[in-house]
């Protein structure tokens, strides 16, 4: 029998210094996380990290886990403000090289920013909890780059448009995670292999639309 582990917490933070107390331990997990990783993240690491009791963090968050998805859902608002972001670009007149330039770019800066990146969506795939958050990150970016690939004349079936935007995706996310784990070198290269392969996938499909 599979164990529910809550995830709410017992009060939600609304005074200046409660939301304070709760960035600081969502800013304290992002870096323990690059630390220790997931499996030997506690609350007590946390809480001591965070220079608060375990049973002050409690009041913000039941358990590890509820650290991990609202860590989650603050990562995937950062990639929902890059899409809109994308989104309000004059799509309809720009290249597919400088759409595929401004796309990477702007995914590898919340890649870049997002601490502890690599273990936390580790958990998101591999934690229970946190799967529903790691398949609203896939169908949020496959739905809108769809219809950014639309506007671009990429492709017009609703059907090919998604399977783009899957594998713009799966090809972005799996070397992005790359790039910010290299040294300077070694990432400046496969940004420029990605970019190349991205444009690759592109090209190909609007040559047959």
């Amino acid at each position: 029998m599979t164990t529910v582990r809550p995830l709410t917490p017992r009060n939600a933070p609304i005074q200046k210094r409660a939301l304070e107390r709760r960035a600081k331990i969502l800013e304290v997990t992002a870096v323990l996380l690059e630390e220790v990783g997931q499996d030997d993240l506690t609350t007590i690491l946390v809480a001591k990290r965070a220079e608060m009791s375990v049973g002050t963090l409690y009041h913000y968050f039941p358990n590890k886990y509820a650290i991990l998805y609202a860590l989650a859902e603050q990562w995937l608002g950062e990639i929902d403000t890059v899409l809109q972001e994308l989104e309000a670009e004059r799509l309809e007149t720009m290249s597919l090289k400088k759409f595929v330039d401004k796309a990477v770019e702007r995914m590898l800066l919340a890649y870049t920013n997002q601490r502890g990146l690599l273990p936390l969506v580790q958990a998101m795939f591999g934690v229970p909890e946190l799967k529903d958050l790691d398949t609203a990150h896939d169908e949020l970016i496959i739905t809108s780059m769809a219809r950014m690939f639309a506007r671009l004349e990429v492709a017009e079936r609703p059907a090919e448009l998604s399977r783009l935007g899957r594998g713009f995706l799966e090809i972005n996310h799996a070397l992005l995670l790359v790039v910010v784990n290299q040294s300077k070198a070694d990432s400046l290269k496969t940004l420029n292999d990605l970019k190349y392969v991205s444009l690759c996938l592109l090209e190909r499909a609007k040559s047959q639309f």
